[in-house]
């Protein structure tokens, strides 16, 4: 119990490791914070500090996800342990403890996550976004209709129910952070890959 604790706590203090404001610090660059979109994550790093920069942030953003996740497995902990193990993460990102409880939207590390959950899953959502994202350029739009589609993935696959609630629930928050995104999108005014939001 004291080590299935442990492994939630500390996927959480992971998970809070903002990986758009430590890059942009090292390099340099304003505060992802302040700039672009406002949030700290890849695609507004992209804007504001070219493609090196957003893609060291994409990795380290789904490798916070990914890593508690394996380290959880390879503890031995059960699915249930590993699905909190999970969320903890994601909400570590979304609210880290570490930037004010200022996250980013959640989609790397999400990506990660599953990636460590059920890869098969994990590929198929990357898929999806990249599928989208390359149709229509619109990185929010890719974003929730991989993660609008991925419990479907795993419904369909037949996982474990501790992870398809995990998901779930994941699913939920990642709509709620977007829901700014959502609101331009009805209106066509979401911003495209190259120009800004994320």
């Amino acid at each position: 119990m004291l080590i299935d604790v442990s492994l939630v706590v500390l996927a959480y203090l992971f998970g809070s490791v903002s990986s758009a404001i430590i890059i942009c610090r090292l390099l340099k660059l304003p505060d992802p914070r302040s700039q672009g979109s406002g949030n700290p994550g890849a695609t507004n790093v992209l804007r504001i500090g070219g493609k090196k920069a957003a893609a060291a942030t994409l990795a380290g953003d789904m490798l916070k996800g990914l890593i508690p996740v394996l380290i959880a497995r390879a503890a031995g902990a059960d699915v249930t342990v590993q699905a909190l193990v999970a969320l903890a993460a994601f909400l570590g990102h979304l609210y880290p403890l570490f930037f004010r409880f200022q996250g980013g939207k959640g989609v790397a590390t999400a990506l990660g996550v599953l990636l460590g959950l059920h890869w098969p899953v994990g590929l198929m959502t990357i898929g999806t976004w990249l599928v989208v994202a390359k149709v229509f350029n619109i990185s929010s739009l890719a974003a929730l209709t991989a993660m609008l589609l991925t419990p479907a993935y795993l419904w369909w696959l037949k996982p474990e129910p501790p992870l398809l609630v995990a998901i779930g629930f994941m699913t939920v928050l990642l709509f709620w952070r977007h829901r700014s995104n959502i609101h331009n999108l009805i209106k066509g005014e979401e911003s495209r890959i190259r120009s800004g939001d994320g």
